[in-house]
């Protein structure tokens, strides 16, 4: 979910954690390291894990694992997966039409803002991940219900791992609308004005937010690409297929590897955010890997913040691949 206050919408660093599972007493590879290194450069509050599991090469790395902090639309893999579970139980079908309307727009939404009809449900899906719509994560919503999201989030084990209702429900209560309070697609134009409903809240709250872990992002990703929540094959080919459509993959994964993610940000008032969690499969071995940085500062501050923990990412995730491959 990206989140501009005006569209509409300094940690230090800390050691790395402790490899005692004898699972994973294998050396960190010097590069990855080195990438882990650039991210404590960056001026944010920062958690990391990078686990890689592989005949001969096992071992892990991070910052600050367990540290919850704004995932942003990380948590839309939890919407996918229940969308997909939902299917399964026959409750609807990825060749269903879903309405496109103001009922469910929300904004930062660059595939289906200006759309109105109905698409087949296939390609909300793919929009919700592959350009982290946040219309399409709210038709996602409303069709499977959060609540059923949370349940699958609980049966993961991911006590620390939150969602909102909906985006716009987020959106309503952090510009400063009582709790419950859905303000409307004119009420989220309006915001792109300077008006707000009310005081504004911080994007981490009780209420509606997006927060995670890095260790319960890894243990998601690690647990779901093996089929443990679906029923059928079928499913898991089509969660990874879509998975694999996310746009950040190409910023930060070798060329050549197959990677399964789905980032997040948010820009408001003061505060950002960047996550991205995910896989990558490398030959016979599994790395499994999630970074977020928080912090608050200008708006500028962006310019900096991205492209230092996008070349963090990117350098922690080859020192992985180049040592499976030596």
């Amino acid at each position: 979910m990206t989140l501009n206050r005006r569209l509409f919408l300094s940690g230090a660093a800390v050691a790395p954690i402790a490899l005692a599972h004898p699972a994973f007493a294998g050396t960190v590879p010097e590069a990855v390291a080195a990438g882990l290194k650039l991210l404590d450069k960056i001026p944010a509050t920062k958690s990391a894990l990078i686990v890689c599991d592989g005949p001969g090469q096992s071992w892990q790395d991070g910052r600050d694992p367990d540290a919850p902090l704004f995932v942003g639309s990380a948590v839309k893999t939890f919407i996918l997966a229940q969308a997909l579970r939902a299917a399964e139980a026959g409750l609807l079908s990825e060749t269903d039409q879903w309405a496109v309307d103001d009922a469910v727009r929300s904004a930062s939404s660059p595939v289906l803002l200006n759309l109105s009809g109905t698409t087949q449900a296939r390609s909300v899906l793919e929009a919700m991940i592959a350009h982290s719509d946040n219309t399409a994560t709210d038709i996602t919503l409303a069709k499977v219900g959060p609540d059923k999201v949370r349940a699958l989030i609980a049966e993961a084990g991911l006590p620390k791992t939150r969602i909102p209702d909906s985006t716009r429900r987020l959106f309503s209560y952090i510009a400063g609308a009582p709790l419950g309070t859905d303000i409307g697609w004119e009420g989220v134009k309006k915001l792109e004005t300077g008006w707000m409903p009310g005081p504004a809240r911080p994007a981490v709250n009780a209420h509606e937010t997006m927060v995670s872990t890095a260790t319960e992002l890894v243990k998601w990703y690690q647990t779901a690409l093996t089929g443990a929540f679906f029923s059928k094959p079928e499913s898991l080919t089509e969660f990874a297929r879509i998975l694999s459509m996310a746009d950040a993959i190409a910023q930060v994964v070798p060329p050549g590897i197959a990677a399964y993610a789905k980032g997040g940000s948010i820009d408001w008032a003061n505060f950002h955010c960047f996550c991205l969690p995910g896989q990558m499969v490398v030959g016979a071995a599994r790395v499994t890997f999630c970074f977020t940085v928080n912090w608050t500062g200008p708006d500028d501050s962006v310019a900096t913040v991205f492209p230092a923990f996008r070349d963090a990412v990117a350098t922690t995730l080859k020192g992985a691949v180049d040592a499976l491959r030596a």
